[in-house]
């Protein structure tokens, strides 16, 4: 009897052990890397935060979630200690890592690995290039379609302009009944079509006012072919020195472009460990140049300022692309590799986690996470493209130039006009108001047209 009771004591001890093991928070431990795991105020959110929630739910466990003190994934140093978030797991300080943690070889002897959440593979993104080449409309390219559009209401606003100057300005139109008027409407567009091919084409104004909107529309068509023609040949420049880079290995062949990783990183071992001639030369130019860099917002960064292919892991670009319109992914995927939650070596939490992610994967809730956060922000502008095309904010101030000019030429038109009419007024002894709307109608009414054809019928 004393016997059953002392096995049932030992039965109740273990039964209440176990179940004060089960109850103790796990001591989880992540990166900030978006959209795995991201600050929103003071909690934390993402792919992993959900993740872990998803599998706290199935496993029935509690955990107390912190960021890695380094910042970093983890990698062995010269001495064999672990930094990161996988040392923090070998040091005791975390029982288990959940982020993007790439399954290597190395790692897998110092912690265990549960089945992957995520699969991915190599790959590299680099910014967008206009798909101009062989175009029928090259010669648009140097402008914008809002600049044609600007420089078209230009021209056509300076030959109104030239017109009604030279109608109203005495100096170019002085006696409406006898003289025939030689800047019609056609030869004021004709006139400044000279100007902007810079041949000219006769006669030209004589009075102030329409030398004004003519010098002024000159010194706008010379800066503004100047502007085209220099941006033409940059764009032919661009076109010769840019190359189809659609691969690692066209990557490799060509100096033009420069490209890196992340320093430290696994996709860095991956090419000094690699005997492919290929990935050899990628890992002796990135040596060479120390092109690497020290954070995944580094990498996006300098890809969309230009020249520079940032190469990482496939998913973590897919992202970048989505969030970044400017940028394009390669659809080559080299060296594939998944993505595991790490664990102590021996950890009995490990078969738990493999058979809860599978549970997960099967059930379709790890691709509606997917789908989720690498949602794209660039629906609607998919399509459109980098162009170095120049925009009106660009020349603006050669418009407002153009516009200045051809106010000040109106008003000198019609201060001559005002004056001939206060000069009429005196002699006549008429109001001025009067001679000026006389003056108004002879040159813009169709009674001096009917008079000026009367009187050259006459013999």
């Amino acid at each position: 009897m004393r016997t059953c009771v002392v096995l049932l004591f030992c039965v109740t001890a273990l039964i209440a052990r176990a179940t004060a093991a089960d109850a103790k928070e796990l001591s989880i431990t992540t990166i900030k890397e978006e959209p795995y795991a991201m600050s929103k105020g003071s909690h934390l959110e993402g792919y992993c935060i959900d993740l872990i929630s998803e599998l706290s739910k199935k496993l029935d466990f509690k955990y107390n979630l912190h960021l890695v003190k380094d910042s970093r994934y983890g990698a062995m140093d010269s001495s064999g200690n672990w930094n990161g978030m996988i040392g923090e797991v070998i040091r005791g300080e975390a029982d288990l890592a959940v982020a993007p943690l790439t399954v290597t070889a190395t790692r897998e002897q110092f912690v265990d690995m549960t089945t992957p959440f995520i699969q991915t593979g190599l790959s590299f993104i680099m910014r967008k290039t206009s798909d101009s080449e062989g175009s029928a409309f090259s010669l648009l390219l140097p402008f914008s379609t809002d600049m044609w559009v600007g420089v078209l209401i230009a021209f056509l606003l300076t030959g109104l302009c030239m017109f009604l100057v030279s109608r109203l300005s005495p100096s170019e139109w002085a006696n409406p009944e006898t003289d025939e008027h030689s800047f019609t409407l056609l030869h004021s567009f004709w006139y400044i079509t000279g100007g902007l091919t810079l041949q000219g084409a006769g006669p030209h104004p004589k009075g102030l006012s329409g030398r004004v909107v003519g010098a002024i529309w000159w010194i706008f068509a010379v800066l503004l072919l100047a502007c085209y023609f220099a941006n033409f040949s940059s764009v032919l420049d661009s076109k010769s020195k840019r190359i189809s880079i659609s691969n690692f290995e066209d990557l490799a062949n060509q100096d033009v472009i420069d490209y890196g990783t992340l320093e430290f990183g696994s996709t860095m071992n991956f090419f000094k460990n690699s005997n492919h001639p290929v990935y050899r030369r990628i890992y002796q130019h990135m040596e060479r140049k120390k092109s690497y860099v020290s954070n995944m917002e580094e990498g996006v960064r300098r890809s969309e300022e230009g020249n520079f292919a940032f190469i990482g892991e496939a998913v973590s670009l897919d992202l970048a692309v989505a969030r970044h319109c400017k940028l394009t992914r390669s659809q080559e995927v080299i060296s594939m590799r998944s993505y595991s939650i790490a664990a102590r070596l021996g950890s009995p939490l490990v078969k738990n986690l493999t058979i809860a992610i599978l549970q997960l994967s099967e059930s379709g809730e790890l691709t509606h996470l997917r789908e989720k956060w690498w949602a794209s922000s660039c629906i609607g502008t998919e399509e459109a493209h980098v162009s170095d095309a120049l925009h009106p904010h660009d020349l603006q101030g050669l418009f407002l130039l153009l516009g200045l000019g051809l106010g000040v030429g109106l008003l000198l038109a019609l201060l001559e006009l005002l004056s001939r009419a206060r000069s009429q007024a005196k002699d006549g002894k008429k109001s001025c108001c009067s001679v000026l709307t006389s003056e108004l109608n002879r040159r813009f009414g169709s009674g001096g047209e009917c008079t000026a054809q009367e009187s050259s019928d006459k013999p």
